[in-house]
């Protein structure tokens, strides 16, 4: 509970988090040092000073007074106490300061302050201004009078150095580590930008490196991606074969079946059109979101394309105006994209009357919509739509001339292939179903 509002001021990225743990501890670790030597030290050297300054013009003070008058004492100051190297002169009322005078970070001009006004009997003002000098302003039994005397005998000379050593040099070493946390996090956002392109649908070439942790879990995703890859290969191999070994027996079935004239041929001939397209899903579930390679498309000319070419086959769809504001090109396997396109069309001509497609292109992302009047799918049956081979409704299916439950499961897969989501719901507009393939760029 303690750290959950602390979460929002965290950076989200690695080499951020990681920056932060680097400088955190270092910025600590010079804050402290430099507070505990202005306190310790600073302060100490200055108050160890001013004490020595202060008996100077104790004593400069007692000779003024025993002196017949204030300009005598002056004079007997300057010829008794002339090493003390400490200039006095009487001055009136109006010629003492309203304030202090000093620089907003002159720490040691404070300290002095604090000591002169609990040390000095009489003390009035204190002039920092000028620099390397010091105003004294003292209130005797005969008249105010100003000493002045050099700074450098009351406060450390330099006392910056030290600050500005800390400083330069806490600045180069962590200059030097970002240098060498660079280098670190390279490997790391190297594998990110590659498990990124593969579940993208993409290749890109990477070879592991970097500390061994890192370096095993690149070669963790290495083999990973080859299974994968395997995987799906394997996948297309065994469907493609099956699929392209029933075509002879369907064809030789079919004609056999055209060539007789009995009613139920033209019953046993439905039956090999459903076989054979149940075929070509399958074809198309084996070639899925490999089929052909990723290439910048205009998305605007790309659903016109689409969507002509589902009218020319005869289905009631239209196309609606451009949404956002977005321009320019989106980088997507082209034919499997107008592929599960095309799906969603057929599903919404198929259990509707008609369909609307709209696109949405902005800055962030890209948003193809399929909506129809059909009955729609129920929310809490939406996962179970997607999965392949899932018939929601068989009669409905054959009555429509359904397939086997593959176009919603294809067009999800060809989505998580470009690093998008495929979204059911339901449609505002037109009351049925509404399919979103959402694509960020």
């Amino acid at each position: 509970m303690f750290f959950t509002w602390l979460k929002r001021y965290v950076p989200r990225g690695i080499y951020g988090r990681a920056a932060l743990i680097l400088l955190l501890p270092v910025v600590i670790l010079q804050l402290v040092v430099t507070v505990i030597f202005a306190q310790r030290n600073y302060e100490g050297v200055t108050t160890q000073m001013t004490d020595t300054v202060l008996r100077e013009v104790a004593l400069v003070l007692q000779t003024i007074d025993q002196a017949p008058s204030p300009e005598a004492g002056v004079q007997l100051v300057k010829q008794q106490l002339a090493p003390l190297n400490m200039r006095v002169q009487t001055i009136s009322a109006d010629d003492v300061p309203a304030a202090h005078r000093l620089t907003w970070y002159d720490y040691s001009g404070r300290v002095m302050i604090d000591r002169f006004q609990n040390r000095l009997d009489g003390f009035l003002r204190l002039d920092l201004r000028t620099p390397g000098k010091v105003g004294l302003f003292v209130q005797t039994p005969r008249g105010p009078v100003e000493i002045g005397f050099d700074r450098r005998r009351i406060s450390a000379a330099n006392p910056h150095q030290l600050f500005v050593y800390t400083f330069t040099f806490g600045f180069l070493m962590t200059l030097i580590s970002f240098v060498y946390l660079r280098n670190q996090l390279r490997p790391i956002k190297r594998l990110a930008r590659a498990a990124e392109a593969f579940g993208r649908g993409r290749h890109v070439p990477y070879s592991p490196g970097g500390a061994v942790e890192v370096r095993a879990a690149g070669n963790a995703f290495v083999d990973m991606r080859a299974r994968i890859e395997r995987q799906i290969e394997q996948r297309t191999l065994m469907l493609s074969g099956v699929s392209h070994d029933l075509r002879t027996p369907l064809t030789r079935m079919r004609l056999s079946l055209s060539m007789m004239d009995d009613s139920e041929a033209e019953q046993l001939l439905q039956d090999v059109d459903d076989m054979q397209r149940m075929l070509d899903e399958f074809l198309n579930f084996a070639k899925g979101s490999a089929e052909g390679e990723p290439e910048k498309v205009n998305p605007h000319l790309l659903m016109e394309t689409a969507v002509a070419a589902a009218q020319r086959a005869g289905r009631n769809v239209t196309l609606l105006a451009p949404q956002g504001d977005g321009t320019g090109m989106i980088r997507l396997r082209k034919t499997a994209f107008l592929r599960a396109v095309d799906n969603l069309i057929s599903n919404a001509v198929r259990y509707g009357t008609r369909a609307e497609v709209s696109v949405l292109f902005t800055e962030k992302t890209l948003r193809v919509r399929v909506e129809d009047d059909g009955p729609g799918i129920p929310e809490d049956r939406h996962a179970e739509a997607i999965r392949p081979f899932s018939r929601l409704d068989p009669s409905r299916n054959q009555n429509k001339g359904g397939g086997v439950g593959l176009g919603l499961a294809i067009t999800s897969d060809i989505a998580r292939a470009h690093g998008g989501v495929l979204r059911l719901g339901m449609s505002e507009t037109m009351g049925g179903l509404r399919a979103d393939i959402v694509i960020a760029r």
